[in-house]
């Protein structure tokens, strides 16, 4: 059963340009309103579940999470709590903006049960930050940043690479100066434009141009090298850890382990049913009270298309997916969960490795991991 709780808040106070999150900007947010919303929303999950295992990490995503009062962080702690219980030494992960008034609430948030902080830095360039539209800059970041450690157990930081026009010199600098900071996790993703962003709108109208696939690989495989000899290598395509500091939250959405997921356009994993929430907050509020939870969909999932998800998270992470657990999990035959023939092409390319029932991608494969993940899980699999 679900070990794993995801809280979403939707509200930030401007949208990047990139983001293609379930993001908000409002200029009021009732909380009382909120909080019975979620609240009523974590009970109708606790109910589905049941507490037959303990909570080991709850997570605060959005939108921007440290914009919430602290005392309703506490409170949904508290409840949560309550429901399920919590695992010795659980992770408890706020994703928060470095910028100065958020900083603030730091203390109290830590107070209230947050043990580790994804800090959204994406640059330390008061010139990129601008381009990527973030209203904090570059030393307000490490001010926070100095705030969070001091604060929390556990601090990671968002990065965004692959800027355009940018060179393996400037990255190679920002990155050490990164590295050099002592966070024990570093999310390092490069810029994609995605479609219904204004960054998007920007590339049609001709406004900047993204940088192009070889020099973005160059600085994946720079970034690799450079966080491996750090002492950070990666354990999943963007993310960066010491050992043993990796995020214990996302690893269960890789290994495809359960997790409830509340708050507008929380999506969960629970028993073979997938849930959605509505996304848009004032759809998610009326739901919430006019049947006790935000939910727009509950789909139980075929064993197949489990497999699928499972194939598909699993070989994100440089630990690859191991087929004979698979195959027992869901009830499929292992020829079934891979395309033998595509598996052993790529492996002689060194894109894919295998290891007796474990197959992952290498090192030179993850950058191509979509195209990759298209052609070794068999299409009939991803159709059901």
């Amino acid at each position: 059963m679900a070990k794993a709780l995801y809280i979403h808040w939707p509200f930030c106070l401007a949208k990047c340009p990139y983001c293609d999150f379930n993001s908000h900007v409002r200029e009021r947010t009732d909380m009382a309103a909120w909080e019975a919303a979620l609240l009523a929303d974590m009970c109708r999950e606790g109910g589905e579940v049941g507490s037959q295992e303990r909570l080991a990490s709850i997570f605060f995503g959005g939108g921007t999470p440290s914009l919430m009062p602290p005392a309703l962080v506490g409170r949904l702690l508290e409840e949560a709590e309550h429901l399920w219980g919590f695992e010795d030494g659980i992770e408890i992960t706020l994703e928060g903006n470095p910028s100065s008034v958020e900083a603030a609430n730091f203390a109290s948030l830590a107070s209230a049960g947050v043990n580790r902080v994804s800090l959204g830095v994406q640059s330390l360039r008061d010139e990129t930050l601008r381009f990527l539209g973030r209203l904090h800059g570059a030393q307000e970041a490490l001010d926070a940043l100095e705030t969070a450690q001091s604060h929390f157990q556990r601090v990671s930081i968002d990065l965004i690479y692959a800027r355009p026009g940018q060179s393996m010199g400037d990255w190679e600098q920002e990155l050490a100066q990164a590295l050099a900071l002592g966070t024990d996790h570093l999310s390092l993703y490069q810029l994609t434009i995605e479609p219904t962003t204004r960054f998007a709108t920007d590339v049609r109208r001709g406004m900047f141009t993204p940088l192009e696939d070889d020099p973005a690989a160059d600085l994946f495989a720079l970034t690799r090298e450079m966080t491996t000899a750090a002492g950070l290598p990666a354990y999943e395509i963007s993310n960066h850890a010491r050992p043993g500091q990796e995020s214990r939250h996302n690893l269960t959405y890789w290994r495809y382990q359960d997790y409830c997921g509340i708050g507008p356009g929380a999506h969960g994993r629970r028993g073979g049913v997938a849930t959605t929430r509505h996304k848009k907050p004032e759809n998610y509020l009326a739901a919430a009270e006019a049947q006790g939870d935000g939910i727009v969909e509950a789909r139980t999932l075929t064993l197949r298309e489990q497999a699928s998800e499972a194939l598909m998270m699993g070989l994100r992470l440089n630990e690859g997916v191991d087929l004979a657990e698979m195959s027992r999990r869901f009830d499929v035959a292992k020829e079934e969960l891979v395309d033998d023939a595509k598996l052993a092409l790529y492996r002689g390319l060194g894109l894919a490795w295998s290891e007796d029932e474990r197959i992952g991608v290498t090192e030179a494969g993850m950058p191509l991991l979509d195209a990759l993940l298209g052609e070794l899980v068999p299409a009939e699999l991803v159709e059901g």
